[in-house]
């Protein structure tokens, strides 16, 4: 289903319903999320999590003009899958700032080094960042937007049951993971 102002609640009506529907909305969002390692987590984003994410955006800055929330739904439209990939929020995470400062300088580019595996097909790396360059030549961001994009046979892996590796090949973060049956059984609801 594609957000359209006609179909998010108003903020009286969502203001309703924020609290008692918070909960749910963390275990959807927490069966959509791969932890890669000690430090990288992806939040998968789908229709459900972005809606959310809009209406949030609309309540806490009390977003009721059209035009404002017409500015909300195209910022975040974008995230959500078209059916032939895969998109999330990479979070770098290291609780201490100072080594999160050294972490951040030795990690930059490792957005682009992030794979999906699925059993029987070659790797596809992410295509990340297309908003905005979120890294310099000091420090790569702790928040990236990455998209995989599948071909048709790797689909058909997925929905037909093929297991899936999350990974990443930078030098200084090696890391790899199988996506857990619920997670991916989620996750292959997006390429439908």
């Amino acid at each position: 289903m594609t957000i359209t102002r006609d179909n998010l609640l108003t903020l009286e009506a969502y203001s309703k319903i924020r609290k008692s529907s918070k909960p749910e909305a963390i275990a959807h969002r927490r069966q959509r999320s791969v932890h890669l390692g000690d430090h990288v987590t992806l939040q998968f984003e789908d229709e459900r999590t972005i809606r959310r994410q809009i209406q949030e955006m609309l309540h806490i800055e009390k977003i009721f003009d059209e035009e404002g929330i017409l500015g909300e739904i195209e910022a975040y439209a974008p995230l959500v899958p078209d059916g032939a990939n895969w998109k999330a929020t990479m979070l770098i995470e290291y609780p201490d700032a100072h080594e999160r400062k050294r972490e951040l300088s030795r990690l930059i580019g490792i957005e682009d080094r992030m794979f999906v595996e699925v059993e029987g097909h070659p790797r596809v790396y992410a295509i990340a960042d297309e908003d905005l360059d979120r890294e310099n030549a000091e420090k790569t961001s702790a928040v990236h937007f990455v998209r995989f994009e599948f071909t048709p046979p790797m689909k058909q892996a997925v929905l037909a049951g093929a297991a899936v590796k999350m990974g990443c090949d930078h030098t200084n973060y090696p890391a790899h993971v199988a996506i857990v049956p619920e997670t991916l059984a989620s996750l292959a609801g997006d390429l439908k």
